[in-house]
């Protein structure tokens, strides 16, 4: 029984191996090639040039841009402009030298005379164009709300209110009067009037175009207020809440005069070239004290503040 047992195993053996050779040659069939058309079509996609090449000529990129299909979005170098106000004033008010009338006998006083009278005559057309498109204007109610315009701008700024600041200054203005205020406490006062403002200066500029006129109107105000400005650490900077300065002021007033919701707002100040200069910062600093032991206390009342070497300076 063995024999016929181990016969049957190899002629399985014999089988098996037969099978694998006919795989292995069923493997090695070769397919036909593929066949491959090459189709030319249009590159939509810009290369921008390489950097850092030398001795090479620059191609114009953007007629390369639209060769390849790409156009360029037009480029606008214009800056907007804000035609709700002016950039300045036109034709400054020149204040007489002291706020005086001269003789006009001499020589000064004649030539200041000659100034207020041309200055009056095109005022006297300013205002008459002025009326045509503001029915209600008078220079007599003109000065005295010129005048709350003042105070209610000054009252806006030391509270911060800016929405409210905006309606009462122009926008040339309105960073003028903020610029440096950030950390800072500022606290104003309107005392009284001294003498009753009056209008001595309008005029009626265009700007872009002929029709687009706009209205400046100058007005004299002597009053009697009271500044201080404190830093963020409370300490006082300029002024005083206590005394009260008398301030001669030359307003100026503007409005878009074409605009039918435009009002009359706060636009800038002429300061004259004869008044006085601005009282400096009071600059707080700190004085060093004697050095201290442990367990040592400082005794204010016997210490004295040294005095600083005397430096000779050169200009």
């Amino acid at each position: 029984m063995a024999m016929p047992m181990r016969r049957t195993l190899g002629a399985l053996h014999r089988a098996i191996c037969s099978s694998l050779k006919n795989a292995e040659t069923s493997l090695d069939v070769q397919h036909p090639i593929p066949l491959y058309l090459p189709v030319r079509t249009k590159k939509r996609y810009f290369i921008p040039p390489a950097v850092g090449l030398k001795g090479k000529r620059q191609e114009n990129t953007e007629a390369k841009a639209r060769a390849a299909g790409i156009v360029f979005r037009q480029q606008y170098f214009e800056r907007p402009i804000n035609i709700a106000c002016t950039a300045g004033i036109f034709d400054p008010y020149i204040p007489p030298e002291g706020d005086a009338r001269l003789s006009t006998l001499s020589k000064d006083g004649l030539k200041q005379r000659t100034e207020q009278i041309r200055q009056s005559a095109a005022s006297q057309l300013a205002i008459r164009k002025i009326k045509e498109h503001d029915s209600v204007f008078t220079t007599k109610d003109f000065a005295e709300k010129a005048q709350e315009i003042f105070i209610e701008a000054h009252h806006a700024l030391t509270q911060f209110n800016k929405e409210k600041l905006h309606s009462l200054v122009t926008e040339r203005c309105y960073p003028e009067m903020t610029r440096g205020n950030r950390y800072k406490t500022i606290c104003w006062r309107f005392v009284e009037s001294l003498e009753p403002p009056r209008v001595v200066h309008a005029r009626c500029p265009d700007m872009v175009s002929k029709g687009n006129l706009y209205g400046q109107v100058t007005v004299r105000m002597h009053s009697k207020q009271t500044l201080a400005i404190y830093d963020r650490f409370g300490r006082l900077m300029l002024g005083s809440e206590e005394q009260p300065k008398d301030v001669l002021e030359y307003l100026v007033i503007e409005r878009h005069l074409i605009n039918p919701y435009g009002r009359w707002r706060l636009h800038g100040k002429i300061v004259p070239s004869w008044a006085p200069a601005k009282d400096p910062i009071i600059k707080t600093v700190m004085i060093p004290g004697p050095e201290l032991k442990p367990g040592e206390e400082f005794d204010a009342l016997n210490y004295e503040v040294p005095k600083p070497e005397a430096v000779q300076w050169y200009k």
